[in-house]
């Protein structure tokens, strides 16, 4: 258990600090190069509709049995040969496994291109963290995209992540990440993925039912300590109003939060491969979203990553 502590404590710091590497192989890029191989392999349009989620389904059964095999083997033989490369090894998977820093510095080259760049360098930016058509995004739609990403990605990309490694370990923890990976790659509502990616979205909605909840209610909690841009009590009224407020029934938890705490209003209409899906708005505008937004949510993310942190050693250390 200490050995756990100190691993996950150090993963936890690298990412905050250092973030994802950039040139360097990435566990998840390599799962997501996984899935799209499979994806090719084994997606038939032409089958029926019980084929195809068994297909899906026998694509999620080997991407995490890869993913917990090979990560297990590693962390066992590094432990195996000395407990500090063990120590080490766990760190660097943990580190892997969180998006702080990465969530942060993605969505700032958004502000940085708001700030200082034209609309087209905003869209090209923003492009690169969102799903959504964005050629025909204004300043204000940018930023609301960005500002979207940032909430919803607190939940899948810190928090929960943060919860299952704090667990399993990184074990745990990148099982997560191979889950929420297929999720993004293949659980899409349309022709291509409807069957396909059924298990995938649906194992997806239950691995974050619970980390969604509690990274909305430490998001709320958060707001009392990262400044007066925040309101405590707007972000509790919306987050009790609108966290359904998707066809995901974890995806509006936190993106409430964050449009009652900054009092603007997110979701609503959004156009994917030229078609325009219908959805409802998430928050009131008492104001109109701007570019500081970007860095409020950031901050507001890192102050409720920190506070989950805070937790799990807690927790850890009443276990030990």
């Amino acid at each position: 258990m200490a050995e756990h502590i100190i691993g996950f404590s150090l993963g936890f710091i690298m990412d905050l600090i250092i973030g994802d590497p950039y040139n360097i192989p990435h566990p998840i890029r390599l799962i997501g190069s996984l899935i799209g191989w499979l994806d090719k392999a084994l997606l038939n349009t032409e089958k029926g509709k019980t084929s195809q989620r068994f297909r899906g389904f026998l694509m999620w059964i080997i991407v995490t049995g890869l993913t917990v095999t090979v990560t297990g083997a590693i962390l066992f033989g590094a432990y195996k040969i000395n407990k500090f490369l063990g120590i080490a090894i766990e760190a660097i998977l943990t580190c892997y496994i969180l998006a702080t820093k990465s969530l942060n510095d993605e969505s700032m080259k958004v502000y940085k291109a708001l700030k200082t760049g034209s609309i087209e360098d905003s869209r090209k930016a923003v492009s690169m963290i969102v799903g959504r058509d964005t050629n025909n995004l204004d300043a204000a739609g940018v930023a609301k995209a960005a500002v979207e990403t940032v909430a919803e990605n607190t939940s899948d990309g810190v928090i929960a992540p943060l919860i299952y490694t704090c667990i399993g370990g990184p074990v745990l923890g990148m099982l997560y990440k191979a889950i929420n990976t297929m999720d993004s790659m293949v659980g899409y509502h349309n022709d291509r993925y409807e069957n396909f990616g059924f298990f995938a979205a649906k194992a997806d909605d239950v691995v974050n039912f619970i980390p969604a909840r509690l990274s909305a209610l430490l998001m709320i909690l958060a707001t009392v300590i990262a400044g007066n841009d925040f309101s405590t009590k707007r972000a509790f009224r919306i987050f009790r109003r609108d966290r359904y407020n998707h066809k995901s029934p974890n995806s509006a938890q936190t993106e409430s939060v964050c449009a009652g705490a900054l009092g603007v209003r997110l979701a609503g209409d959004a156009s994917y491969f030229g078609k325009v899906v219908k959805k409802p708005y998430i928050g009131n505008d008492y104001r109109q979203i701007e570019a500081e937004d970007i860095k409020r949510i950031n901050r507001l993310m890192y102050t409720t990553a920190i506070l989950a942190f805070a937790i799990c050693l807690a927790v850890l250390g009443i276990l030990r």
